[in-house]
C-alpha cells in the first residue's frame, strides 16, 4: 500500500475515511438552519411574495449548489486545489470589481455588494473572499516553509494580497464582513508563525480609515448609539435590535414552540436574514440555544482536530482558517442578536437566508472534510520530520 497515493497526496496507510462526526455536525447545522428558516419566514414570505415557502425554496436551491461545491472540495486532490488557488484569487478579484459596475451589480440600501445572476438570484463576492484569502494564505505559508534561507523568506506579498482583498470588501460598504476577514487573516498569520510587526504600519493606516468610514456613515453611527443607549431610536434605527432582544427573552427555558409567538417574530424586519437566531431562540428557548452551541462545538472540535492532525501543511492552515471563519462568524452574529455588540449585519452561517453564504460555507466544509481524510498515526506527529513545532516560526 506504500505506493498508493490519493487524497492530500499522502500514502494510503496514513489516510482514513472522512471524519463522520464533522460531517454529522455540518448536516445538523444545515438542517437546523433550514428548519429555523421554515419556522420564521412563512408569514413574511406570504405577505411579500404570496408564497409562504418562498425563502425556504430559494435556500434549498442554493443548498444544492452548495453541496455540489462541498462534494467537489471534499473529493478534489489537494495538489489540484493548490494549483487552483491563483485562478480562484484572480476570479475573486474580478467578481469584486464587477460589484462597482452599474447594470451588472445590484444596489441595496446604498451598497453594491451583489452581482446579478439568472432566475432572479444574485451572488455576493465578499463571501467568496473569505475562502479565497484562506486558500491563498495557506498556500503562501506552505511555500514559504520550504525555503531554507531565512533571508529569502518574506510575508510582503501575503500582506499586500491580504490588504487588497480586505479593501475590495470594505469599498463595497460591507464593514462587518471586512472585520471578519481581517480577524481570520490575522489568525492565519499568527498560527503560521509570521512576525506581526507589519501590523503597526498597516494598522496605523487602516484604523483611522475605519474610524472615518464609521463617522461618515450615519447608519453606522446610529448602530453604535443604539448599542450604547438601547432606549434611543426605539421605533426607528434601533427597532430591529430591540425586537430581537424581546424575542430572545420571550423564549424562556424551553421556548414557545413551533408556530407559537410568531407575532413577535414578524415584528423583526427581514428576520430571515441577520436576526434569524432570534427566531430560533423564541421558538426553542434556552434549551434550543444550548443545542445550537453544542452542535457548533462539535463542528469546531472535529474541524480543528482535522486541521491539527493532517500532515499536509497547506491543508492544515486552510482547514484551520475555514473552521475559524464559520465559528467566528457564528459568534459575531449571536452576540449581535443578544445585544452584546453593535449591530453589524453579518449573517449566521447555515441559518440566515443567503445563497452566496450557504454555497461558500459548504465549500469550506468540504475542504475541511478533505483534510480530515489524512491523519498522522504517530503520536509524536508534531515532532516528526514532516512538520515540527519550530517550523511554525519560519518567518
Amino acid at each position: 500500500m506504500g505506493s498508493y497515493f490519493f487524497y492530500a497526496n499522502k500514502p494510503g496507510e496514513n489516510c482514513h475515511k472522512s471524519d463522520i462526526w464533522f460531517l454529522v455536525s455540518v448536516l445538523l447545522l444545515w438542517g437546523l438552519g433550514i428548519f429555523t428558516l421554515f419556522v420564521c419566514s412563512q408569514s413574511y414570505a406570504e405577505r411579500a411574495f404570496g408564497d409562504s415557502y418562498y425563502f425556504v425554496k430559494r435556500q434549498l436551491i442554493c443548498s444544492v449548489a452548495g453541496f455540489i461545491m462541498f462534494t467537489a472540495f471534499m473529493l478534489m486532490d489537494m495538489s489540484l486545489i493548490r494549483r487552483l488557488v491563483i485562478p480562484i484569487l484572480i476570479a475573486t478579484v474580478i467578481l469584486c470589481i464587477l460589484t462597482f459596475i452599474p447594470g451588472i451589480s445590484i444596489e441595496k440600501n446604498g451598497a453594491r455588494r451583489w452581482i446579478r445572476m439568472p432566475l432572479n438570484f444574485s451572488f455576493q463576492p465578499s463571501e467568496l473572499v473569505k475562502f479565497t484569502l484562506i486558500l491563498y494564505l495557506a498556500s503562501y505559508f506552505d511555500i514559504q516553509s520550504e525555503i531554507q534561507n531565512p533571508e529569502e523568506k518574506s510575508i510582503l506579498k501575503a500582506v499586500m494580497i491580504f490588504v487588497c482583498l480586505c479593501s475590495l470588501v470594505a469599498f463595497q460598504k460591507d464593514l462587518s464582513t471586512t472585520v471578519l476577514i481581517v480577524c481570520v487573516g490575522l489568525l492565519l498569520f499568527f498560527v503560521s508563525g509570521s512576525k506581526m510587526l507589519w501590523l503597526l504600519p498597516v494598522g496605523g493606516v487602516c484604523i483611522p480609515l475605519g474610524l472615518y468610514s464609521i463617522l461618515t456613515h450615519p447608519y453606522r453611527l446610529e448602530r453604535i448609539i443604539g448599542f450604547l443607549n438601547p432606549t434611543e431610536g426605539a421605533m426607528t434605527f434601533n427597532y430591529q435590535s430591540l425586537a430581537a432582544k424581546r424575542a430572545v427573552s420571550a423564549g424562556g427555558f424551553i421556548g414557545n414552540g413551533i408556530g407559537v409567538g410568531l407575532s413577535k417574530l414578524n415584528s423583526i424586519p427581514e428576520i430571515q436574514a441577520d436576526y434569524i437566531f432570534a427566531g430560533w431562540t423564541e421558538a426553542m428557548g434556552f434549551l434550543g440555544v444550548v443545542i445550537y452551541f453544542a452542535v457548533l462545538a462539535l463542528f469546531a472540535w472535529r474541524g480543528y482536530r482535522a486541521a491539527f492532525s493532517t500532515p499536509d501543511r497547506f491543508a492544515a492552515y486552510a482547514a484551520f482558517g475555514c473552521v475559524s471563519s464559520v465559528v467566528l462568524q457564528s459568534f459575531m452574529n449571536c452576540m449581535v442578536v443578544c445585544g452584546l455588540v453593535p449591530s453589524t449585519g453579518i449573517p449566521l452561517p447555515f441559518f440566515s437566508l443567503g445563497g452566496s453564504s450557504i454555497i461558500v460555507t459548504l465549500a469550506m466544509c468540504g475542504f475541511v472534510l478533505n483534510a480530515s481524510r489524512c491523519e498522522e498515526k504517530n503520536e509524536d506527529y508534531f515532532k516528526s520530520d514532516e512538520i515540527r513545532i519550530e517550523d511554525l516560526t519560519y518567518l
